[in-house]
């Protein structure tokens, strides 16, 4: 075999290694450098310069000793998925955004799980109207006898659950709301506020133009990651809340754009 044959050959088995760990990594959610190194039978070396290759990429975010795969308009994780990721610091999170309620007496929650701890985490002893697109926070909210719920209209994604589409862009373009807790699949310094389907972000930018105060909601591994559409710069939330996994030197930078910054 010729050297430029060779050359060839080792591409080719290159990214067929890093195709395989790509699915992996859609697969499980994240990836242990020794383990994927052992399963395709590398050193982890190989592993290590594969995943900063598909890093630049943008396919996944290094972590410390792995990865986690970055969603894509290709790959995005289904809601079912979601619940059983970062379980305590969600919680957490929904936990303390629930708290900066304050006197707001319209809610829009967005699709998403944790969106979804915040409405179960709000306060059942005072009128609250809820809006939101998602079928899951509807249905958890409309029993509360003090608050009613306006589920947005629109074509139902089955992965998440919620509602898309210009009809529900357009029912929320009739409200003015006190408070909006919006969340992202990825939220940059440099980016804002991404997501990877076109329809979600229509519904998530009105959101944004309907609500009066805004607050971003949003695990550690949100933070750096980008996605296909943009619908917010980090500037326009007055509050960030995620968890103290996301360093210090790094809230305060996002702190330096406007919002306060709350590790929980």
């Amino acid at each position: 075999m010729t050297d430029t044959a060779t050359g060839r050959a080792a591409a080719a088995e290159g990214e067929e290694r890093r195709r395989r760990i790509v699915i992996t990594a859609r697969r499980t959610g994240c990836l242990d450098v020794t383990a994927i190194a052992a399963d395709l039978g590398v050193s982890k070396e190989t592993v290590r310069r594969d995943l900063s290759l598909l890093e630049r990429r943008g396919l996944v975010r290094r972590t410390h000793g792995g990865a986690y795969p970055v969603e894509s308009t290709g790959f995005e994780t289904t809601l079912e998925f979601r619940t059983g990721m970062h379980v305590e610091e969600k919680a957490r999170i929904a936990a303390a955004a629930a708290e900066l309620l304050g006197d707001a007496e319209t809610v829009f929650i967005d699709e998403g799980y944790t969106p979804q701890l915040i409405a179960e985490a709000l306060p059942d002893d005072r009128p609250l109207t809820v809006i939101t697109a998602s079928l899951a926070t509807a249905q958890g909210l409309a029993a509360r006898p003090q608050v009613t719920v306006l589920l947005l209209g629109g074509r139902v994604r089955g992965g998440t659950m919620a509602t898309v589409d210009h009809w529900a862009a357009q029912m929320l373009s009739e409200f003015v709301i006190d408070l909006a807790y919006l969340g992202a699949n990825g939220i940059s310094r440099e980016h804002g506020l991404t997501t990877p389907d076109p329809k979600v972000s229509e519904v998530k930018r009105q959101a944004m133009r309907s609500s009066r105060r805004r607050v971003f909601s949003g695990v550690y591994s949100k933070f750096g990651a980008v996605s296909f559409c943009r619908f917010a710069e980090a500037r326009a939330f007055e509050t960030i809340v995620t968890d103290t996994r996301l360093p210090r030197s790094e809230a305060r930078r996002y702190s330096l754009l406007g919002p306060e910054v709350l590790r929980v």
